[in-house]
């Protein structure tokens, strides 16, 4: 793996980490994480155990952030700076190849809306 996206992707774990308690990890190895709310919840009509919250992963080129707060609920991208918005592809998966400390605290600012969301709606 390169040394830079090993870099990114600690980096990103560091931030994620700080929601390690009430979120807990499936997987914390060196080049993939997640956290995962285990928490018995209903949504959409949907009895669930967990609910995922967010991810990274080394990819080839780039780390995947996958976040899904941004897939539940989509108006959350109007408060992302532009600069962060144009990491986005597709849904809810971020492909982060550079980070400096703007966008490093734009990331972290994104994670702890979301996760505020996620409490809002109980789901953690």
């Amino acid at each position: 793996m390169q040394a830079k996206l090993l870099d990114i992707f600690g980096r990103l774990r560091a931030i994620l980490k700080r929601y390690e308690d009430p979120l807990r990890p499936k997987f914390d190895l060196e080049g993939k994480y997640d956290l995962w709310s285990f928490k018995e919840v209903e949504i959409a009509g949907r009895k669930r155990r967990e609910v995922f919250f967010a991810s990274i992963i080394i990819q080839s080129r780039y780390v995947g952030l996958y976040f899904m707060p941004v897939y539940a609920e989509e108006s959350l991208k109007e408060f992302f700076p532009e600069r962060l918005l144009k990491l986005l592809k597709g849904k809810s998966c971020f492909h982060v190849k550079e980070l400096d400390e703007e966008l490093e605290q734009q990331t972290s600012d994104a994670l702890e809306r979301g996760y505020r969301l996620y409490v809002e709606r109980g789901w953690i």
